[in-house]
Formats: structure tokens, C-alpha cells, sequence
């Protein structure tokens, strides 16, 4: 599967990235990292994944996953990310491409 990222989307996980590493640390910031990178991973292997679900009032299309779903499977020397707060939100744009549009905190009125 082809996987594109909106430009927000890569502004969302730089800014993700920054606040926790300034509020946690590098090393939480790496393991950040990797769960987003997981999580991408997986929505590109499989759209509809178990965790994720559809959000057609955002966008026709639209699907929603909360990295809590990915987290035991992004370890870094055995460390998890404990309580990880963001959803993806993508999109398939046709059969063979998915668009991940914003990375979203789940403070957020999503």
C-alpha cells in the first residue's frame, strides 16, 4: 500500500515530537517515534484494522485509530509509550493509496 502524509500531518508529529521531548525527554521522544511510525505501518497494511474506526463526520472516508492500539507492539529496549494521546486520522484515497491527514491529540474536539 502507498502511504502519503499531508503536510499537517508531518507539522503534527514534528510538534508532537518537540513537546514530548521537552516534557519527558529524547528517549520518550524516540519511543514516540517508533509508536507513530508502528501505527502508520499498520494502517498501511491494513486500513481497517481492529481499533480503528470510521469518521464520516470529519470527512467522507475518513478513519480514526488511537495509538493506544499499537503501543505493545512499538517497544524500544522493552519500554512502551504508557499513555500515548494522539489518533491518526487517514484516509483511502483509492485502493492502493492511504492518506494520513493530521495526527490529532485526544484533548482535541475531534
Amino acid at each position: 500500500m502507498r502511504l502519503i502524509q499531508t503536510e499537517d500531518a508531518i507539522l503534527d508529529i514534528e510538534e508532537a515530537l518537540l513537546w514530548s521531548a521537552t516534557h519527558f525527554g529524547k528517549s520518550a521522544a524516540r519511543r514516540y517515534a517508533r509508536l507513530i511510525a508502528t501505527a502508520i505501518s499498520e494502517i498501511a497494511t491494513d486500513p481497517n484494522l481492529a481499533g480503528s474506526r470510521a469518521a464520516p463526520d470529519l470527512q467522507e472516508g475518513m478513519r480514526l485509530y488511537h495509538l493506544t492500539h499499537s503501543r505493545k507492539r512499538a517497544p524500544i529496549d522493552g519500554v512502551i509509550v504508557k499513555r500515548p494521546r494522539h489518533f491518526i486520522a487517514y484516509r483511502s484515497l483509492d485502493p492502493t493509496t492511504i492518506e494520513i491527514v493530521r495526527i490529532l491529540h485526544d484533548s482535541m474536539d475531534i
